[in-house]
């Protein structure tokens, strides 16, 4: 039994260091590199800005608006600047402050005492005792005493403070007339970039005068903040360690 599955082992172990050595040559190529930036135009923001959303056709071209401050659909000056349609830009105004705060206390306690005798019953406990050993009586046939306690408490702190804006793009307006947005914003600073992206469904009618939209009103909302680089790489267990804490039982 053995020997059938030191071959399979060996293969799975081989398996695994060949996966962790070009996890560490692609590693390897970043040193002293500064993380890279995805293009603008290899997001669905930019197709959904370049395409009409029912094929590959690109949208036609609009001279006239080329050096204008207003689109050329709003001819007007009291006309709604709001984002409606496929390609369309807004604001999300993500303001994150979160406070919870739990505190539980429980205690139990319990003790019983039972006592069970036969003193008289027609003579016959007094007739038992006289071949019972010394000491023994039926008097005091059992008696048991248990107790019990048991005391817990539990104490949660946690607050979530984030205040952030970001440019989202409608990629898709659905048949009921709910926007699907998604945007995403990248920072580099040195050898870090910050990564924030957003993404749910929105109704045209919580979008406010100012073309701008709280994250508590997206639906399906979706908000992620992190980031790559070397201080991220440094925060992250090594390869072996994150498989040693799959594998190794204890």
């Amino acid at each position: 039994m053995l020997q059938h599955m030191l071959p399979r082992f060996a293969l799975l172990l081989g398996a695994a260091t060949l996966t962790l050595s070009l996890a560490a040559c692609g590693r390897v190529s970043q040193i002293g590199q500064a993380p890279g930036m995805t293009e603008p135009e290899s997001g669905v923001e930019f197709q959904a800005m370049t395409s009409s959303g029912h094929g590959v056709q690109d949208l036609p071209y609009r001279p006239d608006s080329a050096a204008s401050l207003w689109a050329v659909s709003q001819n007007a000056l009291v006309a709604d600047r709001r984002a409606s349609q496929r390609g369309d830009i807004l604001t999300v105004v993500i303001e994150i402050d979160d406070r919870a705060e739990i505190q539980n206390s429980s205690g139990r306690s319990r003790s019983s005492a039972d006592n069970v005798g036969i003193a008289s019953m027609m003579g016959l406990p007094q007739r038992i005792d006289e071949i019972l050993p010394e000491g023994a009586s039926m008097d005091k046939l059992a008696e048991a005493k248990a107790s019990s306690s048991y005391k817990g408490s539990g104490n949660i702190s946690r607050r979530d403070k984030l205040t952030l804006r970001v440019a989202a793009t409608v990629v898709d307006r659905l048949p009921n007339g709910v926007l699907r947005i998604q945007g995403t914003q990248e920072v580099r600073v040195n050898y870090e970039v910050r990564e924030l992206t957003v993404n749910g469904f929105v109704r045209p009618s919580d979008i406010g005068r100012r073309n701008e939209i709280a994250y508590d009103r997206i639906a399906g909302a979706r908000i992620s903040y992190g980031g790559r680089g070397q201080i991220s790489d440094v925060q992250q267990p090594r390869y072996g360690q994150q498989l040693a804490d799959i594998v190794l039982p204890y």
